[in-house]
């Protein structure tokens, strides 16, 4: 049925019902996702609040950390019965295999995803769903994929065309969501051919949305206009600024908050009921952080917030939104930093409005504006929180100090912290992402995994004879580690150090090795990348390097080729099918 489809439908056609039916799909899972969460919080958040009486306040609000506690208890079996798939923060190990490996997803990420983080922020957790939507929208874009057999490359559009669907669904923009998965789940890398799976299938998903929902917003935007633009465009580019200095802060609080939990010495599975402990604790004194705080949102929006708790809960919420999903809580960011940049916006527009009354906006104005310079800062994916904006205000006039606070943040965050909140562990791993596909490929592959641990050494009181023997055994090999009697290497040599003694049989009898090798080696480690080797291959000029245990005790385990480098990249780029023309990158 696959083949005949692909034999009689033209590939273009066969593309867009496929990608209708990706975000049809997506569109119907957002729904599932949803009443999931409300479930969980109608249960067990709204019926926990009546139970231990929290709504009386006093000090029953005492009993409020139960909550988020109950909701990560309950994930336990998850975490049991699917280790490293549940817990934490998972869209950056989403990215990784779309853009690194195959785009392969599993059918079984998409329940485990919804149950992990309907527990989590259905309990109160400060977490989002609309990145995990992204994910079980790509995995079903994956497994469509899967079942047409298609290569690589068309993988990826599938499962970014899943993403885009599920985005646009949970936000009712399409446009946000094509931009979406082109800026943030393709990391900007897209092609023009892709782009229409990826419109496609978010306007598919939108209308099921909106066919469920209606055509309101995930929150509700006031009207919106500029009240005095020689004042007020100055004053969105400051708040621009500020936008991208505290984008970088929450992205070093959220990472050192992941790795504090990730040292602390606490089964694994008790680390996220201690983190809903402090959420919990912290909700005592600001309820507003609990969840995606998408109804406080709403009153920021409305112009009713308080400076000073609007000012504060920028603080706390960064704080509970890291330890949440760094002590092993499931969700996203996308929510939170919604709510970051709302009460940002909100507390710079009442600044601004109470010094220049007659000459500002309204403080919700400005809350609006910041949700999306926020999010396109800590995501560097400016045109994904511009269209964002206009599509839930449906207003062409908060697109101009939506574009300037977006543009300035997202430079200012890029400025002070290369990566994005997404992409912070590749640069840990050595993996630039900015660089472009090739490099990240070449970054992604170990020296261990390609060297020739068949290696001939010689030694150092070795005579040239010696190795004029090895040389004559050893097959396509020109360069020889050199060991000392502990066999760690002190060197290395080739027949061209040895070329003016040859002809002299006493010298090739009498000439010890080590008084010719080269003693300035140039090394690798097993952990050393391919990208790193490549260029160190280019700068020197040379065909092998000795790959040792560690600079420091120079155990040597193998040997590697320039020619081993290009057979490598070249395995990896037919095996996730990236394109003709990417694969013909000429590495030597």
């Amino acid at each position: 049925m696959i083949s005949r489809a692909k034999k009689f439908l033209p590939r273009e056609s066969l593309m867009v019902i496929i990608a209708s039916f990706i975000g049809l799909g997506a569109g119907f899972i957002n729904i599932l996702f949803r009443s999931t969460t409300d479930l969980v919080q109608t249960y067990i958040f709204d019926g926990g609040h009546e139970l231990l009486g929290i709504q009386a306040g006093g000090w029953y609000l005492l009993f409020l950390p139960l909550i988020p506690m109950v909701g990560m208890v309950l994930l336990i079996p998850l975490s049991l019965l699917f280790p490293g798939q549940v817990n934490g923060y998972g869209f950056p190990s989403f990215l990784r295999k779309v853009n690194l490996e195959n785009g392969v997803i599993r059918f079984r990420d998409i329940p485990l995803k919804i149950l992990a983080c309907s527990l989590t922020i259905g309990t109160g957790g400060s977490a989002g769903v609309e990145g995990p939507i992204a994910n079980v929208g790509g995995a079903l874009g994956s497994l469509v994929g899967q079942f047409f057999r298609v290569s690589g490359k068309r993988m990826k559009v599938y499962v970014a065309a899943g993403c885009a669907g599920g985005v646009s669904a949970m936000f009712n923009a399409p446009i946000a969501g094509v931009f979406f998965a082109a800026e943030i789940v393709l990391l900007g890398t897209y092609e023009i051919s892709s782009f229409a799976a990826l419109v496609i299938s978010s306007a598919m998903a939108t209308v099921v949305s909106r066919g469920y929902y209606g055509v309101s917003p995930a929150f509700p935007i006031p009207a919106y206009h500029l009240v005095n633009p020689a004042v007020e465009i100055p004053l969105y580019l400051l708040m621009g600024v500020v936008v991208g200095v505290i984008a970088v802060l929450h992205i070093h609080v959220f990472y050192q908050m992941r790795d504090r939990f990730a040292a602390l010495r606490l089964h694994p599975q008790l680390k996220p009921i201690l983190g809903a402990l402090v959420v919990g604790s912290l909700a005592i004194g600001f309820p507003q952080v609990m969840g995606n705080g998408y109804e406080y949102l709403g009153q920021v929006l409305a112009g009713e917030g308080v400076l000073l708790v609007m000012l504060l809960l920028i603080f706390v919420k960064i704080a509970a939104t890291a330890v949440t999903l760094g002590a092993g809580g499931a969700g996203g960011v996308f929510a939170p930093a919604l709510f970051i940049g709302g009460v940002i916006g909100g507390t710079f527009g009442a600044v601004a409005h109470h010094f220049l009354p007659t000459l500002t906006a309204t403080p919700g104005a400005y809350a609006a504006v910041g949700i999306g310079a926020f999010l396109a800062a800590t995501t560097h994916a400016p045109l994904t929180g511009m269209f964002l904006l206009f599509e839930m205000t449906g207003n062409y006039l908060i697109i101009i100090p939506v574009m300037l606070a977006s543009v300035i943040g997202t430079v200012v965050s890029s400025l002070l912290y290369n990566d994005s909140i997404d992409t912070v562990d590749f640069s840990r791993e050595g993996i630039n992402v900015h660089e472009g596909r090739e490099t990240a490929i070449l970054q992604s592959i170990k020296v261990g995994k390609v060297i020739d641990e068949d290696v001939d050494f010689i030694s150092e009181n070795a005579n040239v004879d010696e190795l004029l023997h090895l040389f004559t055994m050893a097959r396509g090999r020109f360069y020889f580690p050199v060991v000392n009697d502990t066999g760690r290497m002190t060197g290395i040599i080739s027949m061209q150090d040895a070329k003016n003694i040859l002809h002299d049989r006493e010298l090739r009898l009498s000439v010890h090795v080590g008084n010719l090798c080269s003693r300035d080696v140039i090394m690798l480690t097993p952990g050393d990348t391919l990208h790193t080797a490549l260029a160190l291959f280019d700068v020197k000029g040379i065909e092998e390097i000795p790959v040792v245990e560690s600079l420091d005790n120079r155990w040597v385990v193998g040997m590697l080729k320039r020619t081993d480098v290009i057979a490598a990249y070249n395995h990896e780029v037919l095996k996730r099918g990236i394109s003709e023309r990417t694969a013909a990158i000429n590495l030597q």
